[in-house]
């Protein structure tokens, strides 16, 4: 076990498989929540201090190394550039961000710092993800010329009702957000950066209960040339239905499928089988619904190699940044309005 000494700003859903795995591979020092009762009950769980600010866990804990953000997506630059300031490095859940700018500011206030800025994409630890990918680096599919990402997830109106956030523009952001934003970052990372999109998004079902779309349908042109697409929903009818990339090559089409990119589920290459693929980890399970892939041991094991071994960071802050530039473009053709 690694001494490193861990935190975690907010004490919600995703804070308890943080705290899972922080308590197995090192240390978890402290754990603080604006709701004191959330940090009080998930501090007694793993037997280290609670707080009700970012400031005063600072203040009181110098020993700690990194600061995990796990609080609502509009405060994520806040919590990061404080832990950054603090001279902590800092692992920021998903979305980084929900502008670009404050992006910006944190990848400069990690430079600044020399502070290390980790973001949490575990999807891309999903098995066959990372086996398509390989493929997709070893030239394998040739030359990418289209993509489909297919996202249809279901979220009812008591899951948004169940949060004090969930479905607000400003903590929330949005479904591309919330929900999807891994999806978007494999398509990066697989295929390359996106220049043109082009969009439309309606509120079908939640008008009630977000301030946003529920539904959109994405059409995208690749800086190399690819073309691609993304429909995206919350609307699968009581379950989550499909999380699905499918990329078309001058040598091979592939599909990984399942509900979250779990299952390679199609594969015709030219002299080449994707073979071997590992049995991937169980969704994250809040209850009522279910999340992207539980791969947040693997997050924890590169936060770990990269601060002892110095190995790579498996998802930077530059990486982040492009991911929400894209989704923060997508919403501004969109017309969803400005974020605080």
């Amino acid at each position: 076990m690694s001494e490193i000494q861990f935190a975690i700003v907010g004490c919600g859903r995703i804070a308890q498989r943080h705290a899972e795995h922080i308590s197995k591979m090192a240390r978890l020092a402290a754990v603080c929540d604006i709701k004191r009762q959330r940090a009080d009950e998930l501090a007694a769980k793993h037997n280290c201090k609670a707080y009700s600010s970012i400031e005063e866990m600072l203040k009181q804990e110098p020993a700690i190394d990194v600061i995990a953000v796990c609080s609502p997506n509009g405060l994520h630059a806040e919590h990061t550039l404080k832990g950054l300031r603090a001279g902590k490095h800092v692992l920021c859940e998903k979305p980084m961000a929900l502008r670009a700018a404050d992006c910006r500011r944190m990848i400069e206030e990690s430079e600044q710092n020399a502070k290390k800025l980790f973001v949490v994409k575990q999807n891309r630890f999903n098995p066959p993800i990372a086996a398509l990918k390989k493929a997709v680096d070893e030239g394998r599919l040739g030359r990418i010329v289209n993509v489909q990402l297919n996202c249809f997830w279901n979220r009812t109106d008591a899951y948004y009702k169940d949060s004090d956030w969930k479905g607000t523009l400003d903590l929330d952001g949005g479904t591309l957000y919330t929900q999807f934003s891994h999806f978007i970052d494999l398509l990066i990372w697989m295929v390359g950066d996106i220049g043109n999109v082009e969009v439309l998004t309606r509120n079908f079902l939640h008008q009630s209960t977000i301030d946003f779309e529920d539904t959109g349908v994405v059409a995208l042109e690749f800086t190399n040339g690819a073309l691609g697409t993304i429909n995206y929903t919350v609307n699968s009818y009581k379950k989550n239905m499909e999380g699905s990339i499918s990329l078309f090559g001058e040598k091979g089409t592939v599909k990984i499928g399942g509900q979250y990119l779990n299952a390679l589920e199609y594969q015709c290459i030219e002299g080449y089988e994707i073979t071997n693929v590992a049995v991937s980890a169980p969704a994250n399970d809040y209850g009522f619904y279910q999340g992207s892939m539980s791969n947040h041991d693997k997050v924890y094991q590169n936060v770990l190699n990269v601060l002892t071994h110095n190995d790579e960071i498996a998802t930077s802050g530059l990486e982040g940044l492009k991911t929400v530039e894209v989704i923060e473009r997508i919403y501004s053709q969109a017309n969803l309005g400005s974020r605080t």
